[in-house]
């Protein structure tokens, strides 16, 4: 019994993981179309630093 509950809760936890990176791709997505119209190198310099910010939010995330 103790042991379903441990997989229903690891279960969850891959549910609730799964919804904050559709959060933030969804966020992600907002700010690229709202920049579209945005001409310069402030636009890629901020594109740059997201992806590299989200890179190390990745490389960060260990499943045990």
């Amino acid at each position: 019994m103790n042991e379903l509950l441990q997989r229903r809760q690891r279960g969850q936890g891959t549910v609730e993981y799964v919804g904050l990176i559709l959060l933030v791709a969804l966020l992600m997505v907002g700010v690229v179309a709202s920049m579209k119209g945005f001409q310069g190198t402030q636009g890629l310099e901020l594109a740059e630093t997201i992806v590299d910010k989200i890179r190390a939010a990745v490389n960060q995330v260990t499943f045990k």
